[in-house]
């Protein structure tokens, strides 16, 4: 275990998450307090910060420290700063946005690093995000498989029909014209940082293999994305009116749990600009 002199983490679970304590993103950071935590965002996928008490343009500085912030597709931002993207499912709404399990935006040729999230109004219950450890996934295939994977693409789209699903309240609420995007990315794409292997594919956004049908594809693509979110990969976090995740897109997959109908979730998004997945 890695030794940490100005923050305390706490890991929530064996796979992946950690709680990180003695931070308060609306202050100026130390740069070595700033260092433990993209230390720490490394080691567990995906951090949290509890109870704070940031303004949008506080946590837009806090972002800035790991990443350079850019603009979400198809949403519109808050008046303060289009890079902050609200993140909005009303009391009479059924859809919660992205309440599917995946990796966010790999129909982009250039998908985030890692998103930001910041619990602004929670449900008195239910809402909690699921993430899921791409490494583990990875690593617990044949020697086999793995050999085939780390030489198939996938051509990702953002017009599946699960997914799409999922925006619409918002895409509407913003008046905004939706466009199809794709992209094509290794099945297998190697973490930048850490040089980990991990798999890279979900059911919200990988349409088919490139050079395979897509009746050719489906049999392995589904045996992926249901072995992907087993349990023992996964982490379950509650959130708190002042919570926030801050995940890490390379090798993490989540899903926001859409249990909560005839209540109000408001929550404020960052995303964090990343490289061509190789």
């Amino acid at each position: 275990m890695r030794n940490y002199r100005h923050i305390e983490v706490r890991p929530i679970a064996g796979a992946l998450g950690a709680e990180i304590h003695g931070v308060d993103m609306s202050r100026d950071l130390d740069a070595e307090v700033v260092a433990e935590m993209r230390h720490a965002f490394l080691d567990h996928l995906v951090i949290f910060l509890r109870d704070q008490t940031a303004t949008p343009l506080q946590q837009l500085a806090f972002a800035r420290k790991f990443g350079e912030p850019i603009e979400y597709p198809m949403l519109k931002g808050l008046p303060e700063s289009q890079m902050i993207t609200p993140v909005v499912k009303l009391e009479h709404e059924r859809n919660n946005f992205g309440g599917i399990w995946h990796s966010d935006t790999t129909y982009l040729g250039e998908p985030p690093m890692g998103s930001m999230l910041l619990a602004r109004e929670v449900p008195p219950y239910g809402g909690d995000t699921m993430f899921a450890n791409q490494y583990l996934a990875y690593e617990a295939l044949s020697d086999g498989l793995k050999a085939v994977l780390d030489t198939l693409v996938g051509v990702s789209s953002s017009a599946k029909a699960d997914v799409t699903r999922t925006r619409e309240d918002r895409v509407k609420a913003a008046g905004e014209e939706v466009k199809v995007m794709t992209a094509e990315h290794p099945i297998v794409r190697t973490h930048p940082e850490t040089g980990r292997k991990a798999l890279y594919t979900s059911d919200a956004h990988t349409a088919y293999i490139k050079g395979w049908t897509e009746k050719e594809s489906l049999p392995l693509l589904r045996f992926l994305w249901e072995h992907q979110t087993r349990p023992e990969f996964t982490c379950r976090f509650q959130w708190q009116a002042g919570s926030l995740a801050f995940w890490d897109n390379r090798c993490a997959m989540h899903n926001p749990i859409n249990d909560y109908h005839g209540f109000r979730r408001v929550m404020h998004r960052i995303t964090l600009a990343g490289d061509r997945p190789r």
